[in-house]
């Protein structure tokens, strides 16, 4: 199993909001988390990192997660305390206040992974039956999409298409929707934030993904391919892949 986390500014934010990366335990099982920042000057920055941090800290303590059950407790609980820190130094922080994140955070485990978010960041599997996004978007857009409101199309360009629901250090009691489902050799799992799904379609991410080339090659492609339409946000990307030659960190 091997992963590869790549972050950048984009070609008009002046910081970066995203936070992220690709995380081991001490049993070799794996948290990939993707975090996108909101709030007001450099904000979204100080959640994004708080929450990967915290994320990453916490996993690197943990014990192997033998099933699903397990591994969704896990990710209960750590994102309840999460959201708890984050919340209380907003409220300790005069210029955080309103700060948060959203998060979509995988562990992998041999045998299965269980997929935790909150907000508008994906996460997607690639394997012998297609590519399918896992999560649904914590957003107002994707709620009138489902209520059958507005079509998929006008969700595209919605003038509230990024106004999300719910995010992680924004109240108490955030839930986050946890999901486990198997997996085999040869499949992989790409999380990302908005910066990339606002840019590109399922149909070309699928594309790049199942090119053989690295994770390296195809974060940069994937990145590259966001920045080339006009880059108007942060772009983030974890790729994780069963089976795969090639691991690192951006």
């Amino acid at each position: 199993m091997n992963g590869y986390y790549s972050t950048d500014q984009g070609k008009v934010r002046a910081h970066n909001e995203d936070a992220g990366g690709y995380f081991k335990n001490a049993d070799d099982q794996v948290l990939a988390v993707i975090a996108d920042g909101m709030g007001g000057h450099k904000a979204g920055d100080v959640a994004s990192q708080m929450a990967t941090s915290l994320l990453s800290d916490i996993w690197r303590e943990t014990a192997e997660l033998t099933s699903p059950e397990t591994a969704e407790s896990w990710l209960t609980d750590t994102l309840m305390r999460v959201n708890q820190s984050i919340l209380d130094y907003s409220r300790s922080h005069e210029e955080c206040e309103g700060m948060g994140t959203t998060i979509v955070s995988v562990i992998c485990s041999k045998d299965f992974i269980t997929i935790a978010h909150v907000g508008d960041s994906r996460c997607y599997l690639i394997n012998e039956q297609g590519f399918k996004q896992i999560t649904e978007d914590h957003s107002l857009v994707n709620e009138l999409v489902r209520s059958g409101q507005i079509s998929k199309d006008d969700a595209e360009h919605h003038p509230r298409k990024n106004v999300l629901l719910k995010a992680l250090g924004t109240e108490e009691n955030i839930q986050a929707d946890i999901q486990s489902i198997g997996w085999d050799k040869g499949d992989k799992l790409l999380l990302c934030s908005d910066g990339l799904t606002n840019k590109l379609s399922d149909e070309e991410i699928e594309e790049v993904l199942s090119s053989s080339v690295t994770l390296q090659d195809s974060a940069r492609q994937l990145i590259d391919m966001a920045n080339e339409r006009g880059g108007e946000d942060n772009i983030s990307v974890v790729l994780v892949d069963y089976d795969s030659a090639g691991e690192g960190e951006s």
